[in-house]
């Protein structure tokens, strides 16, 4: 039996793989037995041909940011005449426009602003919670909570508690590209290190919170450095149980300072499945349609996703790297049909809203807005 062949059949077998076993897949072309596998452990997991979605919005509340990464083509530095803060108004708009569609879950994200007090993000999250009280508020990266901590004097600990009481539900898996610290100095050499953002996760699984974990490949990282990131998930996983899902994409140049070819669709593909068998104990793996496009997005679905992640009524960070696939409800069911499954709309906690019959449309459609 080939070396691929016997690895995958001891992750069948419940086993766990390692550093080396993981090079060893990334190493292998084989990628539709790789998918197949992956498929497979999805399968344990959901045995129900159920593939979820949610209904949520992106809102950058600022682009205002002094990480300045390399591949990053949506912030401004400080002081820039581009850069903007939204009004508070603009947000609730924002908000209330998701909850007219059915939307659940807002994802707040935006650059490390210097000039907002820690006073700002509490304040926003309490009138949030004033006028949208069951809207989950999924929202803030490690990076931004970090940068929270800078201008607060407070510990990590205190400001994550402060968030979470102020209307913080939980905590999205932006900005963990590739946890490891060679390859983050070279791309963005200000964003701190990797453990940085796994004290974060971390903190906030020990306070009752819930997160996502995310990879980006394609920035020059080597196959070790993959596969250390997805041990590191693994092993903060074992420890806190707060991962609820993990999504993976590869990185999108356009419109960056950091020149890179685009990785092809099937390189997508090996690493979704790869994720899935290397990562047995986190349940959920989001598609990641919005920099793949649609079709590849709903390939994804045989490769080891459950989830068709977020339909996503604006984007801008991605789309300022060039990538502006858009998607709404209806194109949602419709993708997720055509992958032979049965679309279901889920809140942020993967707990199932809505199951959706054959032939049925939602009755609240929108248009995804940049």
């Amino acid at each position: 039996m080939a070396k691929i062949d016997t690895l995958l059949q001891r992750a069948l077998n419940g086993e766990r793989l390692g550093l080396e076993d993981g090079i060893a897949l990334w190493e292998s072309d084989q990628i539709e037995k790789l998918g197949w596998v992956a498929n497979q452990l999805m399968e344990r997991r959901h045995p129900e041909p159920i593939t979820t979605f949610v209904i949520g919005r992106n809102v950058n509340y600022t682009n205002i940011c002094d990480t300045y990464c390399r591949f990053c083509a949506f912030y401004r530095a400080p002081g820039s005449k581009e850069g903007y803060v939204l009004p508070n108004e603009v947000i609730f708009q924002k908000i209330q426009e998701t909850v007219d569609v059915g939307g659940t879950e807002i994802l707040m994200q935006g650059g490390t602003n210097p000039d907002l007090p820690f006073s700002y993000y509490t304040d926003l999250l309490r009138e949030i919670k004033k006028r949208f009280p069951t809207i989950h508020m999924h929202s803030f990266s490690p990076a931004e909570i970090m940068k929270m901590k800078e201008v607060s004097g407070l510990s990590l600990e205190e400001v994550i508690r402060q968030l979470h009481e102020a209307g913080l539900d939980s905590i999205p898996g932006g900005g963990a590209e590739i946890l490891d610290d060679r390859i983050r100095r070279k791309i963005s050499r200000l964003k701190g290190s990797w453990r940085d953002w796994m004290d974060v996760m971390q903190t906030a699984h020990r306070l009752g919170m819930s997160t996502t974990a995310t990879m980006v490949i394609g920035f020059g990282e080597t196959l070790e450095e993959r596969v250390m990131h997805l041990l590191r998930v693994r092993e903060a996983q074992d420890e806190t149980k707060g991962f609820l899902a993990f999504i993976v994409w590869t990185f999108q140049p356009d419109n960056t300072n950091l020149k890179r070819d685009k990785l092809p669709p099937e390189e997508y593909l090996k690493a979704v499945a790869i994720c899935r068998i290397m990562l047995d104990n986190i349940p959920n793996f989001q598609s990641s349609w919005v920099t793949m496009g649609p079709e590849i997005g709903k390939l994804s679905l045989s490769y080891g996703c459950n989830d068709f992640g977020s339909t996503m009524m604006e984007e801008n960070v991605v789309s300022a790297a060039g990538t502006t696939h858009k998607v709404n409800t209806n194109l949602t069911l419709r993708l997720i049909r055509e992958a032979g499954k049965i679309p279901a709309q889920r809140n942020t906690k993967y707990e199932i809203l809505r199951v959706f019959k054959e032939g049925e449309l939602a009755e609240r459609d929108f248009v995804m807005q940049n």
